[in-house]
């Protein structure tokens, strides 16, 4: 019965990605210049999760796949094809759902970071876990060594599938993902020998059902993926524009270039397409030119005309259709379950 149910859940997502994005593309303005950067050749990539660009090997992009697979990663080149496959050791994949890419202004060395924060049932785990591996100097197989940093939410657990990292303060941000998620900070300075705690900044809210975050490479600005579009947010969290993606199977990733001009996008699944999405010229001047008097950490992004969007950049054209298969769900779910009483 809790197949049924979780797969019954899973298809409704789907359903509603696929509802939404005719109109979203009607009402976009960059979806036709996005363009296919190539497509995973691997076959032990089928659940690409999280999705890296390299601070220091260029044409090099990083991914990781889902729950129920080893602490792995793997190193890509601009055509799609596995140039290293990487062992994180002393990790555990209980659900790593994401990544990001730093350098270390100290040293120059690039860092990376994996997310175990999947929490499919809201509070089935005490507490999550953020690995931090130093990049390897050379693209090639390897084991590499591991800091884990252990965290809880201040107001009590929940599922989330984005991790972002200011490059200018190093500072670690969780978007938690509900319909009413949150940007959650972690403490300034990491522990490794206790549990770190995340808590929300202020009033910010993530959009509905955030599947993926990332800060620009040199912080002017940040962006929250979900399964309908991407939203562009300055470090203070005003909304700079959403973005509308490419038709993706199961959107799950996302990463700005490294000359930050772009976004690039991912899905699960066999042999997934990695797609290039031009920033609109409008939000990467607005980002620079609010860039010279940089925030510590995320804010409310300023409300938008309730005729227009919600607050998470959906219209609500797209919440009716999404409560719309939500109910349609749990009419199946009934059905099922008094046939199965």
């Amino acid at each position: 019965m809790g197949d049924v149910v979780i797969r019954l859940l899973a298809a409704v997502a789907a359903t509603c990605c696929l509802a939404t994005a005719p109109a979203q593309a009607a009402a976009g303005g960059d979806d036709e210049r996005a363009r296919k950067l190539f497509t995973f050749q691997d076959p032990r990539i089928t659940e690409s999760s999280g999705l890296a660009v390299s601070p220091t090997h260029e044409g090099v992009y990083y991914t990781h796949n889902d729950s129920s697979a080893a602490p792995t990663f793997y190193a890509v080149d601009g055509d799609g094809r596995t140039r290293a496959t990487y062992q994180v050791r002393g990790a555990q994949a209980r659900d790593w759902e994401a990544m990001a890419a730093t350098k270390d202004p100290r040293t120059g060395r690039g860092v990376l970071w994996f997310a175990d924060i999947g929490d499919n049932l809201d509070g089935a785990w005490p507490d999550v876990s953020v690995y931090k591996v130093m990049e390897p100097r050379t693209i090639g197989d390897a084991t590499l060594p591991a800091v884990r940093y252990r965290f809880r939410y201040a107001d009590g657990a929940r599922n989330a599938e984005g991790i972002m990292v200011d490059p200018r303060t190093g500072r670690l941000y969780v978007v938690s993902k509900e319909f009413a998620g949150g940007v959650y900070a972690a403490p300034r300075k990491l522990r490794a020998d206790r549990t770190n705690v995340l808590r929300k900044v202020g009033s910010a809210a993530a959009p509905v059902m955030a599947t993926d975050a990332a800060y620009a490479p040199d912080g002017s600005s940040y962006v929250i993926r979900t399964y309908f579009s991407a939203t562009l947010y300055k470090p203070s969290g005003e909304q700079l524009a959403r973005v509308t993606m490419p038709e993706l199977r199961q959107a799950e990733s996302i990463a700005y270039t490294a000359d930050g001009k772009a976004l690039l996008t991912g899905s699960e699944g066999p042999k997934s397409p990695v797609y290039r999405v031009p920033l609109p010229a409008r939000a990467t001047a607005a980002a620079t030119a609010g860039s010279a008097t940089p925030t510590p950490s995320p804010t409310r992004a300023e409300p938008r005309a309730a005729s227009e969007t919600t607050d998470s950049g959906l219209s609500w054209k797209d919440v009716l259709v999404w409560l719309a298969a939500a109910l349609t769900a749990i009419g199946v779910i009934t059905f099922i379950a008094r046939r199965t009483a």
